[in-house]
C-alpha cells in the first residue's frame, strides 16, 4: 500500500525521479506527474487505466507560470485568472511546444490550472516543473476527495500520497477555453455565472465525445459501479418498492442506513463538497440500486446535476 503523509520533501522527491504521486487539491486529489516528461506522464495513464486521447489538465504554481508554457495568453484568460486563481478554473490555451502531446492527446492547446491548495502550491514552487494531474482514481469511477479514497483505489499502484485533508470543494475544476469567445467545456468548481460576471456571456460545449478536447467530456464518467438512476424520488421509490436501494437526496431526510443527504441545509457549496464521497459510500453498501434527484440548477447545481447524469449512464 502507499505511504500517506504530509511530508513534501518525500513527493519532490519521488516527482524529480520521474514517479507518480497523488497529491491534493481543493477540487479532489489528483494523480501527479513531471508534465515536462512523458514518460511519467505515461505512468499516470497507465495507473489510471486512462485512455490516451483523453488529455490532462497542467498545474502550475503561479499565473507567472501561463507564459512558459503557453505561447498566447487571451486577454479574457487574463481576467479570470487575475479574478479566480489560485482556484478550481482551467484554462485552454495555445500550448508551446515543451509541453508532451501526450499530455494534451496530441492537441495544440493545453489546459492550465493553479490550485487553491496551500500543501500542493508549496509542492509545486519547490520542483520547478508543472504537474500533470488528472483525478487520482481508475478511468471513469468517482473522484477521490480525501487520502483514504486514493488508498482505497490506487494504493496498491503507486507509492506515496500526500495528505492534504479533505477538498474543500469537492468538484472538479470549470474548464474555459477561447477559441471563439470563452467557451465552457465542463462545468465546475467556479458557477457559469460567476465566469460571466467577468467575461460577458459565455458559450457552453459540453457534449459527449469520444475526442473530448477537455477532460470529463465523456459521457459515461464519475460513475459507481452499481447501477444509479436519478428522478422524482418518491415517485423511484415507489416504482422500485421491496428493491434493496440505497438514496442520495438534495435535503430531504429518508430513513435507513443507506440514505444520504447532500445538504441538510440546501447549500449547494456543501453539497458539491458532499457528493463524491457519498457517493462512493453508496457504492460500498449492501444496495443493488443507487435512486438519486437533481439538486437546482443554478450556480454549483449545473456542475453537481452533471456529474449526477455522467454517474447515471
Amino acid at each position: 500500500m502507499a505511504i500517506i503523509s504530509n511530508d513534501i520533501a518525500q513527493a519532490v522527491s519521488l516527482l524529480q525521479e520521474g514517479e507518480v504521486v497523488a497529491i491534493p487539491t481543493e477540487t479532489v486529489y489528483g494523480l501527479a506527474a513531471n508534465a515536462l516528461n512523458a514518460v511519467a506522464v505515461a505512468k499516470v495513464f497507465e495507473v489510471k487505466n486512462r485512455p490516451t486521447f483523453n488529455p490532462l489538465i497542467v498545474h502550475v504554481a503561479s499565473i507567472a507560470d501561463v507564459e512558459t508554457y503557453s505561447g498566447t495568453f487571451p486577454d479574457q484568460a487574463k481576467r479570470l485568472a487575475k479574478k479566480f486563481w489560485p482556484g478550481p478554473l482551467t484554462l485552454i490555451l495555445p500550448k508551446r511546444n515543451l509541453i508532451p502531446d501526450l499530455v494534451t492527446a496530441g492537441l495544440d492547446t493545453v489546459g492550465l490550472r493553479c490550485p487553491d491548495h496551500e500543501l500542493t502550491r508549496e509542492l509545486l514552487s519547490q520542483l520547478g516543473f508543472p504537474l500533470a494531474a488528472p483525478s487520482a482514481n481508475p478511468f471513469g469511477y468517482v473522484s477521490p476527495t480525501t487520502a483514504q479514497h486514493v488508498q482505497d483505489q490506487l494504493g496498491d499502484k503507486i507509492n506515496f500520497i500526500l495528505d492534504g485533508g479533505p477538498c474543500s470543494v469537492g468538484l472538479e475544476s470549470t474548464i474555459v477555453g477561447f477559441d471563439d469567445g470563452a467557451t465552457i467545456h465542463r462545468l465546475g468548481g467556479v458557477a457559469v455565472e460567476e465566469i460571466e460576471s467577468v467575461v460577458g456571456k459565455v458559450k457552453l460545449n459540453l457534449h459527449s465525445s469520444s475526442n473530448p478536447v477537455a477532460p470529463g467530456q465523456l459521457s459515461s464518467h464519475y460513475a459507481p459501479k452499481k447501477k444509479m438512476i436519478i428522478g422524482n424520488l418518491q415517485e423511484l421509490l415507489a416504482r422500485h418498492y421491496g428493491s434493496s436501494v440505497g438514496i442520495l437526496s438534495f435535503k430531504t431526510v429518508y430513513h435507513g442506513e443507506n440514505s444520504f443527504v447532500l445538504s441538510p441545509s440546501g447549500s449547494l457549496t456543501e453539497a458539491a463538497q458532499n457528493i463524491f464521497s457519498m457517493l462512493r459510500e453508496l457504492d460500498e453498501r449492501p444496495v443493488d440500486l443507487i435512486l438519486s434527484e437533481f439538486v437546482p440548477e443554478e450556480g454549483l447545481g449545473r456542475a453537481i446535476n452533471d456529474r449526477l447524469r455522467r454517474a447515471a449512464k
